[in-house]
């Protein structure tokens, strides 16, 4: 039987940089007024989510230009032991249109995809949220 565990609020910082310490997680945007989620590979540079994505895809076509306001979501969780952590960021996502920007993003980020990924995509965190399950006596 596994432990009682509880919810910590993580700050925004600790969020961030669990964020970044994680390969992938799942862009959530609206498409036809339904909620879509694709998951992809990001990395977080100068306090912005970046991804990559080719061009004509959904996220390259409905999500950037539209300066949609989507959610971004990673996480690292145990099943087994019930411990892990969430982080949800919500903001704008753009399209990386400064070559020299869009190139030192595209260095940083490689996709885990064929294709020519040329579209670099960057989300302005406005609202982050994290959260921790902890051994219940870690709740403090």
């Amino acid at each position: 039987m596994t432990a009682a565990r509880d919810l910590k609020e993580l700050s925004e910082a600790e969020a961030l940089r669990r964020l970044a310490s994680v390969p992938f997680g799942r862009v959530v945007f609206t498409l036809h007024a339904l909620p879509a989620v694709r998951p992809v590979n990001h990395v977080v540079a100068d306090g912005r989510v970046v991804i990559r994505t080719n061009p004509g895809t959904v996220l390259s076509k409905e999500v950037a230009p539209a300066a949609a306001v989507v959610a971004f979501e990673a996480d690292d969780l145990d099943p087994y032991e019930r411990l892990g952590w969430s982080v949800i960021v919500t903001g704008i996502a753009r399209p990386v249109t400064d070559q020299e920007e869009a190139e030192r993003f595209k260095k940083l980020l490689q996709p885990w995809v064929q294709g020519g990924m040329d579209q670099v995509i960057s989300i302005q965190p406005e609202i982050v949220n994290g959260f921790e399950l902890v051994p219940l006596d870690d709740a403090s």
